[in-house]
Order: C-alpha cells, then sequence, then structure tokens
C-alpha cells in the first residue's frame, strides 16, 4: 500500500543573543546558583531583546530551516506556528512570518497547546500532508516567554527563557509499514481539569490583561513523568517498537529533573536523550525545536534513525511524535 509520509527535509533554529546566568539571577530574585542547577539543572537562559518579538525569533528560525531543506519560501504551502507567547491578540504570528518569508500562498496560523505546542503543531501539518493539501509545510515553536514570567517569583522566573525552532516537512511516499522514512504516527492527548496547576493569571477576556505564569511545580512534576512516559510507550506500542529500537529521544526541555525521572520509568540509555536545560532553560514550545536542531548539528542523528519527540504542558497536553529520519 502507498502512503504519503511527511519527512523531515530541514531543521533550523535561533536563541537571542541576550543570555542571563543563574549568577545574575541572583541579583535579581532572593535565590542561588546552587539552588536552581540542583533543582532543575538549568545554568542560564536567552532572553529576547526589547525590541525583539516571537515572529523576529520565528523568522529566524525558519529561515535557516528553508535553507537546510535547500527549499524557497514560495515553495511552502503552509506555516503552523505553536507559541503561547504571540506578537499580537491577532492576527495570528504565523501570518507575519508568512508575510516575512515572502509566501503569498497557502495557509499560515497558530496553534497554542503550550509546551507540547511544537508536537501538536507538528501532527497538524502532518495531517495536512498526509491528505494531500500540502506538499511542503513549515512547522515552528517559537516563544518569548520572558515577556509572561513574574520577575519576582523565584519559583518560575529562574525556569524559562526565550528561542525558536522550525522544521521543513516535504511530502514522500512510503509503503505504510514502520520501515517508511517520515512521520510514523503522532499521539496528542489533554485533560482540562488540571488547569490550575500550570497557567497564566491573565486574558483578553478574563482580565483584559497579559497576566503572569503561575505553576505549582510538585504537582506538575508528578503529571509530567507519568505522561511522558505513557505517551512515549504509546508511540512505541503503536509501531510496534520498544525502547531497544529508539536511537534518539528530544523531549520537551523543561527540567532536568523531569527529565531524568523519565528516562529511568522508560528504562532508556540516557546517552540516547538530547539534554539542553542547561543551555537554553524551558522555552516551552521551541524546547523540542531547539534540541533537534542541536542534535543535528552534532551529528547525533543520521538518516535512518528511529527519533521520539514528547512533551507536556499546561492544559494539561501532552503528546508524542515518532520520526524514521
Amino acid at each position: 500500500m502507498t502512503i504519503i509520509r511527511s519527512v523531515v527535509s530541514g531543521c533550523g533554529s535561533y536563541l537571542p543573543e541576550k543570555i542571563v546566568t543563574n549568577a545574575q539571577m541572583e541579583d535579581m530574585v532572593d535565590t542561588t546558583d546552587e539552588w536552581i542547577i540542583e533543582r532543575t539543572g538549568i545554568r542560564q537562559r536567552h532572553i529576547a531583546a526589547d525590541n525583539e518579538l516571537t515572529s523576529d525569533l520565528a523568522i529566524k528560525a525558519a529561515q535557516k530551516a528553508l535553507i537546510a531543506a535547500n527549499i524557497d519560501a514560495t515553495d511552502i504551502d503552509l506555516i503552523v506556528l505553536a507559541t503561547s507567547t504571540p506578537d499580537q491578540t491577532f492576527p495570528s504570528t504565523a501570518t507575519r512570518v508568512q508575510a516575512a518569508l515572502g509566501m503569498e500562498k497557502g495557509a499560515a496560523f497558530d496553534v497554542q497547546a503550550v509546551c507540547s505546542g511544537f508536537i501538536y503543531a507538528l501532527a497538524t501539518a502532518d495531517n495536512f500532508i498526509r491528505a494531500g493539501q500540502a506538499k511542503h509545510a513549515l512547522v515552528i515553536g517559537a516563544e518569548t516567554f520572558s515577556r509572561i514570567l513574574d520577575w519576582k517569583d523565584r519559583a518560575t522566573c529562574v525556569l524559562f527563557g526565550d528561542g525558536a525552532g522550525a522544521v521543513v516537512l516535504s511530502a514522500q511516499k512510503g509503503e505504510g509499514t514502520n520501515k517508511d522514512q517520515g512521520i510514523l504516527s503522532s499521539h496528542l492527548h489533554s485533560d482540562g481539569r488540571y488547569n490550575e496547576l500550570l497557567y497564566v493569571d491573565g486574558g483578553v477576556s478574563s482580565t483584559q490583561s497579559t497576566g503572569y505564569l503561575r505553576m505549582r511545580g510538585k504537582e506538575v512534576f508528578r503529571h509530567a513523568v507519568v505522561n511522558l512516559a505513557s505517551v512515549v510507550k504509546e508511540a512505541l506500542e503503536f509501531n510496534d517498537m520498544t525502547t531497544e529500537d529508539v536511537d534518539m529521544v528530544i523531549p520537551h526541555q523543561a527540567n532536568k529533573r523531569i527529565l531524568d525521572a523519565t528516562i529511568r520509568k522508560l528504562k532508556i540509555n540516557p546517552d540516547k536523550v538530547a539534554m539542553t536545560v542547561h543551555k537554553h532553560a524551558n522555552t516551552s514550545a521551541a524546547s523540542i525545536p531547539l534540541a533537534l536542531d542541536e542534535m543535528i548539528r552534532e551529528k547525533r542523528i543520521a538518516r535512518g534513525d528511529i527519533v521520539v519527540l514528547e512533551a507536556m504542558g499546561g492544559g494539561f497536553t501532552w503528546g508524542s511524535c515518532l520520526i524514521r529520519w
């Protein structure tokens, strides 16, 4: 049986120039470098400049992904941009990227699933390609989370950073087996009962303000480990694979303790797990494509490898995507 698969043909990323170290955080809030590293593994984060928008980060990451794919923006049929920190209430940040790239056809829109956003965006674009509605799609995760942080709340402000990553998906014929190249499956979940554990205390309809991020860390940690391990197993079982078949896991880079606990629960070799949280902190929807691009540049992913992406975010939302590179 011949089917259409979505193959990753290019990847790119961008981080703002400004770096804020843990030592600098000590001057801003009641915390220490040792406390942050022990509880999160984070050593620094990138912060967007005052005149730098989410779309600016997204455009730079997208341009690099297009170059890597050797594809012109005019060849792109679809842009799906994952973000919780858009430039404006409307129109979508994706349309700003579309205009900047010179793409005049097709469609561009945002998706919002917080830290799971890139997985949701990837699954959405994949379905467009599988349906024959797009040949080339640009999938972006971009965030300026520094804009929604309460810099007096030491429990949250030390955890997050800004950045963007992007991939180009291209249609390619497959045989409908787990030997195909490209996205083999995506698995999305949400459970709105846990809103109060991780949220922003503002919004257009509720407070007519942006608000700040609020989190009950211990409860989020507990749910994250269970959900992330479960959704990785779901992807592997769906494709008749085990952790032994996996060459690289690209997890959402939220917290090293969450990553370590998930690794233990899955019983997977830590060498097969991307770890960039110490350099980038939690960049929400941007964290997976940022880590993915770094693994590609370090040549830790080769054609034919089995790569698993996984994330959990506010909502709660969580999901995974299994790709044969």
